[in-house]
């Protein structure tokens, strides 16, 4: 039986994997749970899947979930509780589904603790993707991809020698924007931009769907879990997201992974793997769907991904401050303070005054991810 961590249990891609736990109870054991602000969503929780540790986002509301949760939980806060919940809670498998770079040091804790890894949170590797990869593989531990771009290529890659790959092919929906022109962005609104035309998720990621740093993203997590070059791992606009993600092998073969978007699949995978059950998912009926569309990637149109394969190629810190600028600028415009178009002004004009480090430890990318942010909202 695994013994499951949850760490971001109340967001989108958390509550898909307690959905899918729940169905499987003989199979996991939810030894952990930790959520941000959203207490009355972490009690029900508690109360379903009985776990001995629970974080908080603070102080003030772990004492709520204390005055209501049964005595023997033991529940901790912040950023330590997430460390702790990761590394001290017992759980052999550690979904990490917070967003952003909050990520990082609960995926250290749990690495360290020798947990296997269900890692929806690419920060994590964007961040400090040298870091988190040599330790797991010094520990021994499975760092398994739940982002259904990644699972995709992974399951197409399954068995394959590196040698044969050719390049991977992550597909993008292009967003809540996608059929528009740059002119016709600037004055869209919050609101237009979380109308997301075929996924659920929360609004950072949502946001960062729109300006393409989502895809950015995932490729630097591409480079990290599959040890390619940049130059091997290409973007195409699939607007159905039917197909998740190909591989083009040497011999000109192109292998995909097909499927209805429902996280729960992608989730599922990275808990059974190397099995595969029954799933909750609907299944695909490509008679019904027709046709499925392609379109090539344009950085002009989207610059947020030309900034990620740039910080990517730079190497060091680039990708740390990439993701911090993203996160403010992502932050600013959901509060109404700077328009969408600013989002990738804002990443550009960070990155501009950034001179990268070369493999840095973690205390210089915790450094630099701070001096980012500070530098980010100082954006006019």
């Amino acid at each position: 039986m695994k013994k499951i961590a949850v760490l971001g249990s109340t967001g989108s891609i958390g509550t898909q994997t307690l959905d899918v736990i729940s169905r499987r109870p003989e199979d996991y054991e939810v030894v952990g749970l930790a959520a941000g602000a959203n207490i009355g969503l972490l009690l029900e929780q508690v109360r379903q899947f009985k776990p001995r540790w629970v974080s908080a986002g603070t102080a003030e509301l772990a004492a709520q979930v204390r005055a209501e949760a049964p005595s023997d939980v033991r529940v901790v806060h912040g950023e330590e509780g997430l460390r702790q919940i990761a590394g001290e809670s017992g759980a052999n498998y550690v979904v990490c589904a917070l967003v952003g770079s909050l990520g990082l040091t609960s995926t250290l804790a749990a690495i360290e603790a020798g947990a296997d890894i269900g890692l929806a949170n690419k920060e994590t590797l964007v961040t400090a993707g040298h870091l988190v990869m040599s330790r797991a593989r010094e520990k021994g531990v499975s760092i398994l991809p739940v982002d259904s771009e990644h699972s995709a290529i992974f399951q197409c890659l399954n068995g394959e020698p590196a040698k044969a790959i050719k390049r991977l092919m992550l597909t993008a929906s292009g967003g809540s924007f996608r059929d528009l022109g740059r002119e016709q962005l600037k004055n869209v609104t919050v609101e237009d931009a979380l109308k997301h035309p075929n996924w659920s998720m929360g609004a950072k990621v949502t946001i960062d769907s729109a300006t393409m740093a989502n895809k950015g993203l995932e490729v630097i997590e591409a480079h990290w879990l599959f040890d390619l070059p940049y130059d091997q791992i290409d973007v195409v606009l699939h607007p159905e997201s039917i197909v998740h993600s190909m591989v083009e092998f040497v011999d000109t073969s192109v292998i995909a992974q097909l499927g209805n978007p429902d996280m729960r699949v992608p989730i599922q995978y990275a808990l059974t793997y190397p099995e595969r059950v029954a799933s909750p998912a609907s299944p695909l009926d490509l008679l019904k769907q027709g046709a499925l569309h392609f379109r090539p990637m344009s950085f002009e149109r989207y610059p947020c991904l030309r900034l990620a394969y740039e910080s990517g190629r730079a190497g060091g810190t680039a990708t740390t401050v990439f993701n911090a600028a993203n996160e403010v600028a992502v932050a600013r415009f959901l509060r109404g303070e700077i328009s969408f178009l600013a989002i990738e002004e804002t990443i550009e004009r960070t990155l501009a005054k950034h001179v990268s480090l070369p493999s840095p430890n973690l205390e210089a990318i915790l450094e630099t991810d701070a001096w980012a942010r500070r530098e980010a909202e100082a954006v006019g």
